[in-house]
């Protein structure tokens, strides 16, 4: 019987924050990432950690460690954050994203006819 259970995966998003963003009072940036937390909170299937990395990289300013076992709810929180005006202004873009399956290859091991 093939194992059903939800693989645990997590994706890194790369960010770059434009001029355009750094324009705006730290009060309007501040509303953003209110709305930002708003839409967050609409997909709980999503455990999300940003990350401020200006000064420690030059290709990107901000990363974000998302946590989830539903490639749907990972992609319908993007498609929402997309929506908002952070990235159709654009105020930011993403650069890069990195995911990965946790234990993939134990799970691969479990698996019928590999073990």
């Amino acid at each position: 019987m093939p194992d059903i259970r939800p693989l645990p995966m997590t994706a890194i998003v790369y960010l770059a924050f434009e001029p355009t963003w750094l324009a705006l009072s730290r009060a309007e940036r501040g509303k953003w990432a209110e709305h930002a937390g708003g839409i967050l909170a609409r997909h709980p299937g999503v455990s999300f950690t940003w990350y401020d990395a200006d000064a420690l990289s030059g290709s990107f300013t901000d990363f974000a460690i998302c946590s989830f076992t539903d490639i749907r709810a990972y992609h319908h929180l993007w498609e929402e954050l997309r929506d908002t005006e952070i990235f159709t202004r654009p105020y930011a873009r993403i650069t890069n994203v990195t995911m990965g399956i946790e234990n993939g290859y134990g799970d691969y091991e479990k698996s019928p006819g590999n073990a």
